[in-house]
């Protein structure tokens, strides 16, 4: 097939080249660094196609990349073609259409919203096959395309060697993921404690058995992992991910309930070995016929065992969460319809709102939410961590955020985070009262999980939601989600010291108004708070008072554009330019103590100070707390008009003593 004569999209933002591959170049993709060509899929096969005609067509394949992670993510696309259309817009030209340019777009979900990623269809390629991932059929392109557009808002292929299931599931789906520790699951009844997860009440923990995956298996994605296999076992593989396609419940010869669950390798390779192979012992135990009928149901790479060796030999498994042709997310509990969604974002700000755990005595500096339940309701409630490592020197297209959101990033690159909800009377209640009983929810532990969520049914009412970081002082932004089967709504609760950033009311008199417009931007202007050495670059605006008879009234208001639920934590300082001014230059005056400041910064959409400043020049510099955060602002700078009132008084005084004469003279 020949591509249309025409000049095709090369995407100068995520080049064809090693810098869109390697990040570190320390993982083993290095050794094929001078092979690795790239290639077109119409340059690759005849007849290129975007999606297959079966599910066993466009199965997941892994390649080179050690992304099984990600890509058992995106075969949770295969059973929704609601999500498959979310992440994949339908209706984009390929390769036998006139309107085939060479670019493709997907969706992936980032910190409280959908972004979409424009890549061109050039892939990595080794002797002219496809080097990373690939489906079943070699023709269909849906992965390879995918897997490239998540490369490029990571920041590199390389960047998504090692990763989470659950965390490709949240960029894939937008909703939540639950992940199961097997080992726990094997204990006498099912029971489990689960470190930073799904615990609710504390002391109350639901039981999990494999016998809940079998209901499951046809709604939702189920994943599972080895993460250190046991002796004999290394086909396995170490810190590997494999798919759940399928589960079996089957009637044995002695009468009993034999649960097989059908395991597949993204590698494409049957791996196992084990009682349920071909030929295997363990199929004397079922019944005549079984045998040839479930092996004729595998196909590359999928292999049976039995639940009481699935519990040995796996770890973890993961679960997304099933979607409703409403867009619904489903509880996994109940299956009830999670019809509310709330989200807010916040931040632990070292020194003021991170006050680490339940055994900091500054835990109650911790940022706290409101939650109102309007009906008995079931509810999911996560805390979503914004990884602090996000610089990647790219910016993907359609994303502002994205070119410093590694989606796959280490453990050391997130905070230990753990969240608690407490039952309030009203909402005037005292806070440090109320967190010292007992909370009605929690999660078990703090985990170093991107995010960590906790399931709870809660009774009409207020109550009192904190998320926390296990250390004190541990600095770090969040998203803050609630799903709900009932109606629910969710607010900030502003700190003591945000009192400070109301405007204060405007003396009587005259004032001179100047507006000034400015915004942060990535790498350039948005430099962050004062702890940061990046201070210095962001936006800095000229004050000029006049000589007067004294210091001049100055208010000065920063205020954001944004809504209320997408506030950043924003401050001001003030600093005086000195006389000989011109000596001194913008970034060392900005090293020095400021004049005056208008801090902690504040989740408001305003902050203003009211202060009096003897004549001189000064700079303003308005902040975010964090650096590489965006946004625009506008500076307002309010100055109190001296009009000599004294001397009017005078003036009039006189008048008023020249017409009183005049009246007796005229008596």
């Amino acid at each position: 097939m020949r591509a249309p004569a025409r000049e095709l999209f090369r995407d100068s933002a995520f080049p064809a080249s090693d810098s869109s591959i390697f990040s570190s170049f320390s993982t083993p993709l290095v050794q094929f660094r001078e092979e690795i060509t790239w290639r077109r899929p119409q340059e690759i096969c005849a007849e290129p196609r975007l999606f297959a005609d079966s599910p066993q067509e466009g199965q997941v394949k892994q390649g080179l990349l050690g992304d099984c992670w990600f890509l058992c993510a995106c075969a949770a696309l295969q059973k929704s073609r609601r999500l498959l259309d979310q992440v994949f817009p339908p209706g984009q030209p390929s390769w036998l259409d006139q309107t085939y340019r060479g670019s493709f777009t997907c969706r992936v979900w980032q910190f409280g919203r959908w972004v979409e990623v424009t890549v061109d269809d050039r892939l990595p390629c080794l002797a002219g096959r496809l080097c990373f991932s690939r489906c079943q059929r070699e023709d269909v392109f849906w992965l390879p395309l995918l897997e490239k557009a998540y490369a490029k808002v990571s920041g590199s292929y390389e960047r998504l060697w090692a990763g989470q299931v659950a965390d490709a599931l949240v960029d894939l789906t937008g909703g939540p993921a639950e992940r199961w520790n097997l080992k726990d699951l094997a204990r006498p009844g099912g029971q489990q404690d689960r470190p930073g997860s799904q615990q609710d009440r504390p002391g109350a923990s639901e039981p999990r058995t494999c016998r809940q995956l079998l209901v499951l298996k046809d709604r939702c994605l189920i994943s599972c992992s080895v993460l250190s296999p046991r002796s004999g076992t290394r086909e396995l593989g170490e810190f590997h991910a494999f798919l759940v396609s399928d589960l079996r419940e089957l009637r044995g010869l002695a009468g009993d309930s034999i649960l097989l669950l059908r395991i597949q390798n993204p590698w494409g390779r049957r791996c196992w070995q084990g009682p349920w192979r071909e030929g295997g012992e363990g199929w004397s135990r079922a019944q005549p016929g079984d045998e040839s009928a479930l092996l004729a149901e595998l196909q590359d790479g999928e292999f049976w065992v039995e639940e009481e060796e699935f519990l040995r030999e796996f770890d973890e498994v993961t679960i997304g969460f099933p979607v409703t042709e409403a867009g619904h997310l489903q509880s996994l509990c109940s299956g009830k319809a999670l019809c509310h969604t709330q989200q807010l974002p916040g931040a632990w700000v070292k020194g003021q709102s991170a006050g680490g755990c339940r055994n900091n005595r500054g835990f109650p500096s911790n940022p706290k939410f409101w939650l109102r339940v309007s009906e008995p309701s079931e509810l999911y409630v996560a805390v979503l961590q914004r990884p602090r490592m996000r610089l990647t020197g790219r910016a993907p297209v359609g994303d502002d955020h994205a070119s410093r959101s590694p989606t796959s990033c280490l453990g050391k690159d997130r905070q230990a985070v753990g969240l608690h909800i407490w039952k309030v009377e009203k909402r005037r209640v005292s806070l440090p009262r109320a967190l010292s009983a007992p909370p009605v929810a929690g999660t078990a532990c703090h985990a170093y999980d991107r995010e960590v969520h906790l399931r709870c049914e809660l009774a009409p009412g207020f109550y009192l939601a904190v998320p926390s970081t296990f250390l004190k002082d541990a600095p770090g932004q969040f998203l803050l989600r609630v799903f709900s089967s009932g109606r629910v709504s969710l607010s900030a609760i502003k700190p003591a010291a945000q009192s400070a950033a109301h405007p204060e009311g405007l003396p009587a008199g005259e004032w001179e108004t100047v507006q000034l417009r400015g915004s942060w931007r990535v790498g350039q202007t948005a430099g962050g708070s004062r702890n940061f050495a990046s201070y210095p670059t962001n936006p800095c605006f000229p004050l000029s008072v006049p000589e007067g008879s004294g210091p001049r009234c100055v208010r000065i208001t920063l205020r954001q554009h944004c809504r209320d639920v997408e506030c950043l934590p924003i401050g001001f300082h003030v600093f005086q330019v000195p006389l000989d001014g011109g000596a001194q230059g913008a970034s060392s005056l900005l090293l020095q103590e400021p004049l005056l400041s208008c801090v902690p910064h504040c989740y408001a959409q305003e902050v203003s100070r009211l202060c009096h400043l003897p004549a001189g020049t000064y700079r303003i510099v308005p902040s975010t707390y964090l650096p590489d955060t965006e946004g625009a602002f506008t500076v307002t700078v309010e100055t109190r008009i001296d009009r000599r009132s004294i001397h009017s008084q005078e003036m009039l005084g006189q008048l008023l003593t020249e017409a009183s004469f005049m009246a007796v003279m005229k008596s």
